[in-house]
């Protein structure tokens, strides 16, 4: 059987980055120790923030390294994560209640996303040794131009909220929600909560499961057992497996 008419889960870590290295660990220690493989994501910023720039040559561009190695796949996740544009209308309403201004990608111009799109990969892909599975923008939010940017860019694979697909083509290679947490408030932790336990029962049908953690979960025990229980919860009938496995 193709390996794309298999039921699959994705599992990812978000905003990986020297200064989440320690949350990292623990998260990357949940997803192994619960799905019993490495197959799953890191999304790497380059410098979150601009607090936390990743250079080739450090422990920690070192252990990036070692965790591809080990079969995890590696993702160019933005640059800073930072939002820093004055945005309008619908813009507008997505960098306030969407993400707390980390909608990078959401404002840029199409020469400014192209950039950091490429120094990202460029930056990834020569710590790594190998090339990158993909882009996705912080907070899963792109701008018009930076979509143009993305279809014009080398990346094999793209993802927001409700899709996976190949950014030259625009085709769309598994659809649904994807389970993710929210831990800046006591509301978004319960609604987060709530839609994970609903989501352990009404998501099976699809073919794909996207499930993504971020180093804020580790905040709230709460949530790190909400993950364990989805992951487990999916894993009894499906493959943990690879974002590249959907374009085969």
């Amino acid at each position: 059987m193709p390996v794309s008419d298999r039921r699959a889960l994705l599992a990812s870590i978000h905003d990986v980055s020297p200064g989440s290295e320690r949350q990292v660990d623990r998260l990357a220690g949940l997803l192994t120790d619960t799905l019993r493989c490495s197959r799953f994501a890191m999304l790497v910023v380059p410098d979150h923030w601009g607090r936390h720039p990743i250079r080739s040559g450090t422990p920690f561009a070192n252990r990036l390294r070692a965790w591809s190695d080990s079969g995890i796949e590696m993702f160019v996740h933005g640059w800073y994560h930072k939002d820093t544009v004055e945005h309008q209308g619908i813009s507008g309403l997505k960098a306030k209640y969407m993400t707390a201004s980390e909608g990078e990608f959401l404002g840029l111009s199409y020469d400014e996303a192209a950039r950091r799109m490429e120094d990202g990969r460029a930056l990834v892909e020569d710590i790594i040794g190998r090339k990158s599975a993909g882009f996705i923008a912080p907070a899963w939010l792109y701008g018009p131009e930076a979509m143009e940017a993305l279809r014009d860019s080398s990346f094999g694979i793209a993802e927001d909220h409700m899709k996976v697909w190949i950014p030259q083509t625009g085709e769309v290679v598994a659809r649904g929600p994807v389970i993710t947490w929210a831990s800046r408030s006591t509301a978004r932790t319960a609604s987060s909560l709530a839609f994970a336990a609903l989501a352990r029962q009404a998501l099976h049908p699809l073919r794909t499961v996207r499930v993504a953690v971020h180093p804020g979960d580790t905040t709230k025990d709460s949530i790190l057992s909400s993950i364990e229980k989805t992951l487990r919860r999916f894993a009894r009938s499906r493959q943990a497996g690879s974002y590249r496995s959907l374009m085969t």
